[in-house]
């Protein structure tokens, strides 16, 4: 038999490879022996991420209102005053708005999410965009909020967005709102008290107590530049106050299998995919086993991992934004607005009726009424679906009416009687309501119909006349 010479690597340490090699003259018999190759080895190392305690109550809450009436500053401006107190960490403006359109524009576009404490609560805050071109990111971000602060410029009063954002808030169900009149330090006296009237006439108009709403006055700017106290940093403190006593501590869904509208997706290079959302109910540990459901795909796996801001979580319970690492998925397979939930406790549906309010043209709506077979878009939770809308008992709706509607949508979506949505139609938001019913699922012919609208129904209409 030739001589021959076996080797394997045994283990690495950090200082090289420990090496096991056999050789042999020209039998079975030979020589076995260890060696250590020295080098370096390049291995990952994670920090070792902090765990967070809950010692405090935790809520969710966020600023709504007109495009560069101030939210992202009185955000940087609330995580500034607090960080004082060693209750945050101070974020400036730009790391808020991190996407570069905002930066460019100094507009927000998606929603954004930061954390602070106040001596009473932990909070995580969503600074929802305002500008009208990007209201479908901001249906999502207030879609999970326990308590809102309207942001008013004192300087401009009540905006296009301003009533829009209020009537979205209302018809997702955010039932206590704060009202931070901002730019004190631009507008004079009078434009102030004419201001603060205009809004809780709003308020009023839209189904809130208007005369009871807490309303603070100040200047986010001031506060983030350390200028003027009394309207700066006091008026943050005043506000952040009435939030605690303003806003009810909610009270979570913990006993029902866990459900998290999927709001984010992304990939750690050597960890895998985290996806990111507000728990809605139920509790989650690592080790658990999910499901991932919507546009008409399910995808089951197990949680690795699980985060809030940063922190290692024991246990997410509802209401936590939270981040959960997902085994053996890729970035492309979880797509934002499908649910992960416990396996088997959720179904999909493109068939499904709802109750739904139009919105008037003073309030954001429709200039027109509309017949059966439209095109729009159901936003729910923190997906969207393209949807023909057919009307139920009537010929057309007009703006300001409510109406009983059938949806089919273009690919089956995780929902369930009594959840929310909103009908959007371009740029303008239609009307919004709740699912009120689940129907059969859609026939090839429906899902053709959806799929081609006017053209496939003037194809089957020329067929019929044929025959």
């Amino acid at each position: 038999m030739a001589a021959c010479v076996f080797s394997r690597v045994l283990t690495t340490l950090r200082f090289g490879h420990i090496v096991q090699t056999h050789s042999c003259n020209g039998s079975l018999a030979g020589q076995t022996r260890l060696r250590i190759i020295p080098g370096i080895v390049q291995t990952r190392n994670y920090a070792e991420k902090k765990v967070y305690l809950r010692e405090k109550p935790h809520c969710n809450i966020g600023t709504i209102g007109h495009v560069d009436h101030g939210k992202t500053t009185l955000t940087a401006a609330i995580t500034k005053v607090l960080s004082e107190k060693a209750l945050a960490k101070a974020k400036r403006y730009d790391e808020i708005d991190n996407a570069p359109q905002e930066k460019a524009r100094g507009i927000t576009i998606n929603v954004a999410h930061v954390e602070y404490s106040t001596e009473n609560r932990h909070y995580s805050h969503t600074d929802c965009p305002g500008h009208a071109d990007y209201i479908k990111n901001m249906i999502v971000g207030t879609s999970q909020m326990d308590g809102a602060i309207l942001v008013v410029a004192a300087t401009d009063g009540v905006m296009p967005q301003t009533r829009e954002h209020l009537v979205l808030a209302k018809q997702i169900g955010v039932e206590h709102i704060i009202i931070f009149l901002n730019k004190l330090d631009a507008a004079d006296e009078e434009m102030v008290e004419l201001v603060e009237m205009e809004v809780r006439e709003l308020l009023t108009e839209m189904g809130y107590d208007g005369d009871d709403m807490p309303i603070i006055k100040g200047s986010a700017l001031a506060a983030v530049d350390g200028n003027n106290p009394e309207i700066g940093e006091k008026a943050i403190l005043s506000l952040m106050e009435e939030v605690d006593k303003f806003i009810p501590t909610p009270i979570r869904d913990l006993d029902k299998p866990f459900l998290l509208p999927v709001e984010s997706v992304y990939s750690i290079s050597g960890r895998g995919t985290v996806v990111g959302g507000a728990l809605e109910r139920g509790k989650i540990k690592k080790g658990m086993e999910c499901e991932f459901m919507g546009y008409g795909r399910k995808l089951k796996t197990t949680i690795t991992g699980i985060e809030m801001f940063h922190q290692t979580l024991e246990e997410a319970q509802a209401g936590d934004q939270m981040a959960a690492l997902v085994r053996g998925l890729k970035r492309d397979d979880v797509t934002k607005g499908m649910i992960m939930c416990k396996p088997g406790t959720m179904k999909l549906y493109d068939h499904v009726d709802g109750q739904v309010y139009i919105l008037r043209k003073d309030e954001g709506g429709r200039t027109r009424p509309f017949t059966s077979f439209l095109q729009m878009q159901v936003y729910s939770k923190t997906w969207r679906s393209a949807a023909q809308i057919i009307i139920n008992g009537k010929d057309m709706v007009m703006p300001g009416e409510d109406a009983s509607l059938t949806m089919r949508l273009a690919k089956p979506m995780v929902l369930e009687k009594g959840q929310r949505f909103t009908l959007r139609e371009g740029t303008v938001t239609v009307g919004t309501g709740v699912f009120s019913n689940v129907k059969p699922q859609l026939t090839e012919d429906e899902k053709m119909e959806v799929k081609e609208g006017k053209k496939y129904r003037e194809k089957k209409l020329k067929k019929a006349e044929k025959s």
